[in-house]
């Protein structure tokens, strides 16, 4: 079977993978989710090299899942439940080796250049609300980085989660409000 590597369409994906075309399958798979892997796991890591460990962690995980991939959500969702589940073990390790307080990363670049001293500025400013991010509880946290990092609909996001559209909209509503009262109260100080 060959497969649009590019435009890989989630069922023909698990189709593939059922057919026993497993390696065209899982370069298809890694191809169109390796940016949305790595995003998610940095994300929770804020290292890119854990990220990347985090990663492939996730889609040899995944991919030795995909045969029994029921179809019950999309490929999308379950990748992303995978996903975070290894990104939450390797904290759990690294929680255990050591106490150490949050390391910060320097967030992706803006799309356009700024000067240096904007560039600072911005930088310090995305590190700032990063740790102010870190600040939430862990739902407000995840709800919040899905709806306005990801841009994931509160319906995706449900479907992620398990969790109700009402409950996700609460949780999205109350990290916002933290975190703008935070950076009010930052700004003031």
């Amino acid at each position: 079977m060959d497969l649009v590597l590019n435009h890989a369409d989630d069922q023909e994906i698990v189709k593939a993978f059922a057919a026993g075309d497993t390696d065209a399958a899982a370069h298809a798979f890694v191809r169109k989710y390796q940016s949305f892997v790595f995003a998610t796991a940095l994300r929770y890591l804020k290292h890119s090299d854990d990220a990347e460990d985090a990663a492939q962690e996730s889609f040899i995980k995944a991919i030795r899942a995909l045969p029994r991939f029921r179809g019950e959500s999309s490929l999308s969702t379950w990748l992303y439940r995978i996903t975070v589940n290894v990104c939450k073990g390797v904290l759990r390790k690294r929680k255990l080796r050591t106490m150490v307080g949050l390391e910060s990363v320097a967030p992706f670049a803006t799309s356009t250049t700024p000067g240096p001293d904007r560039l600072t500025e911005s930088n310090d400013f995305e590190a700032r609300f990063e740790v102010l991010l870190s600040t939430l509880p862990p739902k407000q946290r995840e709800t919040f980085v899905l709806r306005y990092y990801e841009q994931f609909s509160y319906e995706e996001i449900s479907a992620m989660l398990g969790t109700s559209v009402g409950g996700l909209k609460a949780n999205y509503h109350q990290a916002a409000k933290k975190l703008a009262a935070a950076l009010e109260g930052e700004h003031g100080a």
